[in-house]
């Protein structure tokens, strides 16, 4: 009998252990729940204005790259030089005087900075910000196809993305490098191009390169372990899905931008409205 139960104990102790690293991996996912596409619409309203097709190319969530290139609209109105505001640069520095960016941006940049530094993490530096299509091809004419991207295609481009250094080292050895890869996602940011996801964003892995999409997306993202264009993916597969951040749910349709669709939004409450700058547009409402 004993012979038998130090047998059954061996076996109960290979299940847990072939089991435990799945189970872990769920518990670390965001629970993304799939909404009836046929929901009632009660409380919703249709109020955008135009065609539907003028907000593919504008927002938060879009997909810039080699292919999908910035739109006119899609480049910030709030750009501003961030050296020149005194309430956006405290607990950092800059590489130079001229570094420009999204001013909503910036501000979720420095709340997360002031995050970092109760936690004892200070030495970040933002090296570059946003480029418009001049400076853009400047930098690709410099530093060549594998150093940059065309005028046009880079995320710089928009206004949404930053380069960010630490004054220590660099970011992938770097202590800030590391809370920002652990903590940005709460802030709004996601490391955009991660080391395992090459294949799919066609860019090499760079620790400094970040960029703002906002809550909920980035904490979906961040738990699921998606890029960009993963998380676009997604929205188009799903069409409606709820998801709950820290006690707040999100509800996220999307819409294929053909002439003929229905947008529904909130009479009341919070939303946001984004393209993916392809063919869809993507509505967040905050419950």
């Amino acid at each position: 009998m004993k012979k038998w139960g130090f047998l059954l104990c061996i076996i109960l102790i290979g299940y847990v252990m072939t089991r435990s690293p799945a189970s872990f991996q769920q518990k670390d996912e965001m629970i993304i729940e799939i909404q009836d596409k046929h929901e009632n619409h009660t409380g919703y309203t249709v109020s955008i204005t135009g065609n539907i097709q003028d907000q593919v190319h504008k927002g938060n969530l879009l997909l810039v790259n080699s292919t999908y290139p910035v739109h006119p609209e899609g480049i910030r109105t709030d750009i501003t030089n961030v050296a020149q505001q005194d309430d956006l640069v405290r607990g950092y520095g800059l590489l130079d005087q001229n570094i420009l960016l999204s001013r909503e941006v910036a501000q979720a940049f420095q709340k997360m900075i002031e995050a970092a530094g109760e936690e004892g993490v200070r030495y970040f530096l933002i090296s570059s910000g946003y480029r418009d299509f001049a400076k853009q091809d400047e930098l690709y004419r410099e530093k060549g196809s594998d150093y940059a991207l065309p005028a046009g295609h880079s995320e710089h481009n928009l206004g949404l993305s930053l380069d960010i250094g630490s004054t220590l080292t660099t970011m992938d050895e770097a202590p800030e490098g590391a809370w920002l890869e652990k903590n940005a996602w709460k802030y709004g940011f996601i490391l955009r191009y991660p080391k395992d996801k090459v294949s799919l964003t066609g860019i090499q892995y760079e620790p400094w390169h970040f960029r703002y999409v906002g809550l909920p997306h980035s904490a979906v993202m961040y738990k699921n372990n998606l890029v960009l264009e993963e998380y676009l993916d997604l929205l188009k597969e799903k069409d409606n899905i709820m998801v709950e951040v820290e006690g707040e749910k999100y509800h996220i349709r999307y819409y294929r931008a053909a002439g003929d669709t229905i947008v529904y939004i909130p009479e009341y409450g919070h939303y946001e409205i984004s393209g993916d700058n392809m063919d869809g547009v993507i509505v967040t409402v905050k419950e």
